[in-house]
């Protein structure tokens, strides 16, 4: 098993919508203004409307619940959901604020993508085991994701 490159992508984000603390954390809303993603086998835009509904634990720590839709340059949807972890530092809340940014690996920031889309031409993606490692920008998220390979 290996992991070969399938795609790059940003999303923009809206400035988030405190819930607040609730049973479970403190949940914070992130709404997807538009991106972008690009691969060797699919390039495209992410349309608006969809989003993180992230909660953070006491330990300070994110989970992912991201739900988005990916349109490729050719017209197909592909509808992506993933859950994932990001640890919550100083430097990822000052991103969140607008001030400076993260590198790939600066913090624990993994995702676990899942594709679903009923266009023939990137049915293949239904069966991607996939994993991908994010950073945050100022009113951005950018992620690195991997395929796993025989």
């Amino acid at each position: 098993m290996r992991l070969e490159p399938l795609m790059t992508y940003y999303a923009d984000l809206l400035p988030a919508v405190a819930v607040g603390q609730g049973p479970f954390g403190n949940r914070m809303v992130f709404e997807v203004s538009g991106g972008a993603f690009e691969g060797p086998r699919l390039r495209g835009r992410l349309l608006t409307g969809g989003g993180d509904w992230l909660l953070l634990d006491s330990e300070g720590i994110g989970h992912l619940d991201v739900r988005a839709t990916f349109e490729t340059h050719d017209g197909a949807i592909i509808y992506v959901q993933y859950f994932g972890r990001l640890e919550v530092t100083d430097a990822v809340m000052a991103a969140l604020g607008g001030q400076g940014e993260t590198r790939f690996g600066d913090q624990h920031f993994f995702s676990q993508p899942r594709f679903e889309t009923g266009d023939e031409r990137y049915r293949w993606l239904n069966r991607v085991i996939a994993v991908g490692q994010g950073r945050v920008m100022p009113n951005r998220v950018e992620y690195q994701v991997f395929a796993c390979a025989n």
